[in-house]
């Protein structure tokens, strides 16, 4: 392995999210295991471009860095406008963070970890290259990704329920079957979720697909 690395963050592939912004998966192409580094891009103003979240489970002391265009945050409800060069850096992992592009191309760079901890990558990493697999039909793809996500967190909900949605699309009816229940017993208002969920139309009839009551 390389001692250092370089590259244009234009050269690194962004990974589209479905009807949002564009991840640009910074810590994944160099492999760093130090701590959470990613950029998020709106191609339109309006756009989110850091999703609604806290850091309560995980304990992150978040930076977010502008380096595009023009961000309006919301931290705890109250909004911090954030023009290319600002640096919003959230101490509390317990503050609900949000926010949204005031500009096409606003992009950001945000960093991440816990303090005094060694630092594992989200499971959203996997969720999201697995979505962008499962966009191209790439089902077998998205079920390696995520099976690569569950290594690192065995037993995670979101990861479950992505395999078990990857597996469904796939025609694996009995392997998404028993992922689904694995992932319902880890978080129970994934019930009613696939309940709704189009990628379980296929099994939904098993009399196996858990009931809502």
């Amino acid at each position: 392995m390389a001692r250092w690395e370089a590259a244009r963050l234009s050269a690194i592939q962004a990974i589209p999210v479905p009807e949002t912004l564009e991840w640009t998966p910074v810590r994944r192409h160099f492999g760093i295991q130090a701590f959470g580094v990613n950029a998020y891009t709106a191609t339109e103003a309006g756009q989110e471009v850091v999703g609604r979240h806290t850091e309560d489970v995980r304990g992150h002391e978040e930076l977010y860095v502008v380096i595009a265009g023009r961000a309006s945050f919301e931290l705890d409800g109250e909004k911090v406008d954030a023009p290319t060069g600002a640096v919003v850096f959230v101490r509390d992992p317990s503050v609900e963070r949000y926010a949204i592009a005031a500009e096409p191309g606003t992009t950001i760079l945000a960093l991440g970890g816990e303090p005094g901890s060694a630092y594992s990558p989200g499971p959203w990493e996997w969720v999201f290259v697995a979505q962008a697999k499962l966009e191209r039909e790439d089902f077998e793809g998205a079920i390696a990704e995520i099976e690569d996500g569950l290594a690192v967190h065995p037993g995670q909900a979101a990861l479950l329920y992505w395999l078990a949605r990857a597996e469904a699309l796939a025609g694996r009816s009995d392997d998404a079957l028993s992922h689904l229940a694995e992932a319902i017993g880890e978080r129970e208002e994934l019930r009613s979720r696939a309940a709704e969920d189009d990628a379980f139309v296929t099994i939904r009839d098993d009399p196996r697909f858990p009931a809502v009551s």
